[in-house]
């Protein structure tokens, strides 16, 4: 499989993105998470999502030259209106304020609402880690998944991040998973591959188990350890959508569907200044000391590398370098 450079993969994707309507400075963001998504292996919030960001530009179901609007209800409550926009730009706006706060007031929360799909939600809380806070995030999506013992689509995979600074610079621990046992994503990239999927990820439309990924598409998704992964899909659903003052899961249409009104979905994040605490450093070193004493054992995250080239399959790098040269009559 070829192997291409993150610089041509974000170089490509801004122009994409440009040519299919967004304004330079929300290319410029979009194109960043999609280069970092790559770089660490992460392919569904990568490439994968380019098109389907270029033809909802094209057809107005994202805002490409939105505006972000920020606003400080209260001193530790940041909230960011990204406007129908993509969340990458909208987070931007309202991290340097709520990183202020945080510092200052030791827990800040920054709540982004009426954004688009922001797919990797770590990718945020990784930011907040890098200036020296710890990061938690929660987002919802469009409906896959029912209460245990249901067949009903009530949420989304509703990912749960956070993020752990380790004094530097750097990240000590990064955590970033979907509240389902496997994100929708593995779902429709094993449908494209004609693959099976394993038992126990998702259920087919009358709530029985299958491993036909277009049955697992047509039911819904299983949470991860049930109950448990249940009650935390909830929680971030309240917080995503209760906090922001977008939309509930079951009202937004699939995520990469090019026609349908906005995603309107919230992304909502707590921010906390480890200088607050009595003994961070030295209780998250004796942890890490402890977690990682036995061989082959490691905090999440702790072995995370950026590649500075990846493997991207011919017809992915293709289509971008058509999605590069703007849209086309036929489209």
């Amino acid at each position: 499989m070829p192997l291409h450079t993150l610089d041509d993969i974000e170089a490509l994707t801004k122009q994409a993105l440009t040519a299919y309507g967004a304004a330079p400075f929300v290319a410029a963001e979009v194109a960043r998470a999609v280069r970092v998504a790559e770089g660490y292996g992460n392919k569904i919030c990568g490439l994968y999502y380019v098109e389907s960001y270029c033809l909802q530009l094209e057809t107005g179901r994202v805002d490409g030259r939105a505006v972000p609007g920020v606003t400080t209800p209260r001193p530790a409550a940041i909230h960011v209106n990204a406007n129908y926009g993509f969340a990458q730009p909208a987070f931007a706006h309202g991290l340097v304020p709520a990183l202020d706060a945080a510092k200052t007031l030791g827990t800040a929360t920054l709540a982004v609402g009426h954004a688009h799909t922001c797919t990797s939600l770590g990718y945020f809380t990784e930011q907040i880690a890098q200036s020296g806070c710890i990061g938690i995030g929660f987002t919802n999506a469009s409906p896959i998944v029912a209460a245990p013992g249901g067949k009903t689509r009530v949420i989304g995979t509703n990912p749960i991040a956070f993020s752990v600074p380790d004094g530097a610079g750097g990240v000590a621990m990064q955590f970033d998973q979907s509240t389902t046992t496997v994100a929708l994503g593995k779902i429709t990239m094993a449908k494209a591959l004609g693959q099976h999927i394993p038992l126990g990820w998702a259920l087919d439309a009358q709530g029985q188990p299958t491993t036909d990924p277009q049955a697992a598409l047509e039911g819904s998704l299983v949470s991860v350890g049930e109950h448990k992964g249940w009650g935390f899909g909830l929680m971030a659903e309240i917080l995503a959508a209760g906090m922001t003052g977008s939309v509930l899961s079951g009202s937004v249409k699939p995520l990469k569907a090019p026609q349908g009104p906005p995603h309107d979905l919230g992304q909502f994040y707590i921010l906390i200044d480890p200088q607050s605490g009595e003994a961070f450093a030295e209780r998250l070193a004796a942890l890490s000391q402890a977690a990682t004493k036995d061989e082959g054992a490691r905090m999440p995250g702790q072995s995370r590398q950026i590649m500075q080239k990846v493997e991207v399959v011919d017809q992915v790098w293709d289509r971008l370098l058509e999605l590069a040269q703007g849209p086309t009559p036929s489209e």
